[in-house]
């Protein structure tokens, strides 16, 4: 009788055996765990084979292969029609092809005008000389349906007001013939680059990259990524939608009082502050402006205080993880002074129309200045133009008379002063005197005088030749 221990190895050894034998498979492939197609679009199976090692020395690459598709279940003996595909048919119930090149271990296969009826399990076999084989471990899943599934929306990186970003767009192109084009709605410019490319299961799928620079406006906005896909003569969509999750530092940051009239003092006001931010702001703090100096007074985003005898201004900060921004300024008024505020506004008023009179007074008073100057120039040139010698010709309305006024007797000048000459202007037009025959003569002569100079502190006989103006000579004395 044997030992325990040898009974116990032996056994060990027979299961190994088993195991070993039941493990390992002759035919090993690879393809997709599912497919989605479009009824009445072709779909794709990428698909690729080995051998088992122990079987490598039955398998001839040289040799022609036939590649065989089974649906539903691997074990076909007593179903034939389970086997909807062999390449070494001319005929067969699936309208397809094996693309991939057999003689090295290739054996993707496309099926055309897909129908519901397509949807199940499927799985591959090999026919060669010496060699056959189904792996009955691994199939592949295809679905079928009317409507395309949506495609893949995704954010590279986070998204920051000022800063680019890229959104990715995938969409699966289980026809690589008809692969599905791809379109975005953003609320902004944007560019796009679209390319095929295959995915680490060898399935192939239609990548769009959109790149922007978002802005806070952008925030909660809706983005869409559209795969269209053409199915024979008509096309059929499908679409992500996205809401914008966009990063940025307060905006729109205001400042209210309540009550916004003037208030008394003792009284209590309460002042709010709001803004718009992402993430949310975390810190409010307010500020006063008092006689030209800021003071911060406060935190947080209410703040209640009692009126005191003085007024002033007061604003607010939001700030967060990406800035702060300054709000508005309102205006705290203590009842009684807004009197005193705008007798201040007439006093500068006042002040201001003052300091425009005088202006004006000055310019007025410098202005008749100038004229009085003007006019004291031209009279004293008219003046020595008059004291000019006999014979030469005087200014027209110019006339040496005294400056008394009529009815006065003039003063005798002093002995040991020199006699005085005084000049004036004398209009004889208004002078109504009688012609005498001496000045008639003069006339018809062309020799009519109209002027002349008077001594009128001298006596009548020292202006010889002038006893026409013996009735003028009154009237000026």
């Amino acid at each position: 009788m044997a030992c325990p221990e040898n009974m116990l190895f032996l056994i060990g050894l027979f299961m190994s055996g088993v195991l070993v034998c039941f493990g390992e498979r002759d035919l090993i492939t690879t393809m997709p765990d599912r497919l989605d197609v479009l009824t009445g679009s072709c779909v794709q199976i990428p698909c690729s084979f080995d051998i088992s090692h122990q079987n490598k020395y039955t398998f001839n690459s040289t040799i022609l292969t036939s590649g065989v598709w089974i649906k539903g279940n691997p074990y076909f003996g007593g179903r034939p029609d389970r086997v909807i595909f062999n390449s070494s048919e001319m005929v067969n119930r699936y309208q397809g092809k094996i693309t991939g090149n057999m003689s090295q271990k290739n054996c993707t296969t496309v099926f055309f005008n897909v129908t519901t009826s397509y949807s199940d399990k499927y799985y591959f076999r090999i026919e060669s000389q010496p060699f056959r084989a189904t792996d009955t471990e691994k199939s592949v899943n295809i679905v079928v349906s009317d409507l395309p599934s949506s495609p893949i929306l995704t954010v590279l990186g986070e998204v920051k007001e000022g800063t680019p970003v890229s959104l990715n767009c995938s969409a699966v192109a289980p026809c690589p013939e008809h692969p599905p084009e791809l379109t975005w709605t953003l609320p902004t410019q944007f560019t796009t680059e679209n390319q095929l490319q295959e995915n680490p299961d060898q399935t192939k799928s239609v990548l769009s990259t959109v790149t922007f620079t978002p802005s806070y406006l952008h925030h909660e906005k809706n983005i869409t990524c559209t795969a269209v896909y053409p199915v024979g003569t008509s096309n059929k969509t499908a679409e992500h939608n996205m809401m914008l999750n966009v990063s940025f530092s307060p905006k729109d940051t205001s400042a209210s009082i309540s009550p916004d009239d003037p208030v008394s003092v003792g009284s209590c006001v309460n002042l709010t502050c709001s803004s718009t931010a992402n993430p949310p702001v975390t810190n409010f703090t307010w500020f006063k402006i008092s006689e030209g100096k800021t003071t911060q007074v406060a935190s947080g985003q209410s703040y209640t205080l009692n009126v005191t005898v003085d007024g002033g201004q007061y604003y607010c900060e939001g700030r967060n993880t990406h800035g702060c921004e300054k709000s508005n300024e309102v205006q705290l008024v203590i009842k009684g002074q807004e009197d005193s505020k705008t007798s201040g506004v007439g006093f500068w008023f006042l002040v201001s129309g003052v300091a425009a009179g005088t202006l004006g007074a000055i310019l007025l008073i410098s202005l008749i200045s100038l004229f009085v100057w003007r006019r004291n120039s031209r009279l004293h040139d008219g003046l020595e133009r008059t004291d000019s010698p006999q014979g030469q010709n005087s200014p027209v309305g110019t006339v040496c008379t005294n400056q008394a006024t009529a009815g006065e007797e003039p003063e005798e000048p002093a002995d040991d002063q020199p006699e005085e000459i005084h000049y004036g202007d004398i209009d004889f037009s208004k002078l109504q005197t009688k012609e005498t025959p001496d000045a008639a003569q003069d006339r018809v002569q062309g020799q009519e005088s109209e002027y002349a100079e008077v001594n009128v502190t001298g006596s009548r006989a020292q202006v010889p030749h002038l006893n026409y103006l013996d009735g003028l000579y009154a009237q000026v004395n």
